[in-house]
């Protein structure tokens, strides 16, 4: 399974923010699509589930050729693509078993399915998906407001586990969070990539858990790639956008760990 993009163009009025693009990902990695704010990362994102519409070129997921499928022929890939937004969009009038449970019973779902799941199963895989995410069953019977906001997120992602997609799609996962929450976050994106072995994408403005976390990351710029390379192939990047992306990450570190991944950085 895989997802590629060939020759891929979008455009929203005279600002044409994909010029071309194609790149791949690969099975079961890790990939971060970085670039400054307006470069198509969300854009890029949102066209493999079809919620965009390329302008020209060929997107795939999984040998399958999405910018050509109406709305029905998509919700098969999006029943493969669990997307995580940048804000948690969870339903206020659900509790958070509801939520949580929401993409279990959907039509898509249960046709894919075969059939509807017994009560006992989706009890089983809410509370399953709420252990991965770190929460207890305590919150189950809570309602959105009721939480954090980091929490929120985790629900968030318990609820695109739900359905056991073969793709993550996150986009700006760790907006608005603390740093401890942020790296609580990052740390979970890969966690749950290795241990559920799916193929994750992330959409951030965040080098420092890129250069932690990622297989590969995929830089946009001026609707080009300017980089898709592995981590430690992106240090030795001249490009000057790269640079001051790795000088900004340096300077964010506590001052303990910054002499040390100046370092590494230098050393590559």
């Amino acid at each position: 399974m895989s997802i590629r993009f060939d020759r891929v163009s979008k455009s929203f009025g005279t600002k044409r923010v994909l010029d071309e693009v194609s790149f791949d990902v690969k099975t079961g990695e890790i990939l971060f699509i970085l670039g400054r704010s307006g470069m198509g990362k969300s854009v890029t994102l949102k066209q493999m589930i079809g919620l965009l519409k390329a302008d020209s070129g060929n997107i795939f997921v999984d040998d399958q050729e999405v910018t050509r499928l109406n709305e029905n022929q998509l919700a098969g890939v999006r029943q493969k693509c669990g997307m995580v937004f940048q804000h948690p969009a969870l339903l206020d009038s659900l509790t958070v078993f509801e939520n949580i449970a929401f993409g279990l019973k959907t039509p898509q779902f249960i046709k894919r399915q075969g059939g509807p799941l017994p009560s006992e199963e989706i009890q089983r895989r809410v509370q399953q998906k709420l252990s991965l995410v770190h929460l207890s069953t305590d919150v189950l019977e809570r309602f959105p407001s009721e939480l954090s906001y980091g929490m929120q997120k985790r629900v968030s992602l318990a609820r695109t586990l739900a359905p056991s997609p073969s793709y993550l799609l996150f986009d700006e996962p760790t907006t608005g969070l603390d740093p401890i929450t942020t790296n609580a976050i990052n740390d979970l994106i890969h966690d749950l990539s290795k241990k559920l072995q799916v193929t994750s994408i992330v959409v951030s403005h965040d080098m420092a858990c890129a250069l932690k976390i990622a297989d590969r990351v995929l830089v946009l710029d001026q609707g080009k790639i300017l980089a898709h390379t592995t981590r430690a192939q992106l240090k030795l990047s001249k490009e000057p956008l790269i640079r001051d992306f790795l000088s900004e990450t340096l300077a964010l570190l506590p001052p303990e760990e910054r002499a040390e991944a100046r370092a590494e950085v230098t050393a590559t």
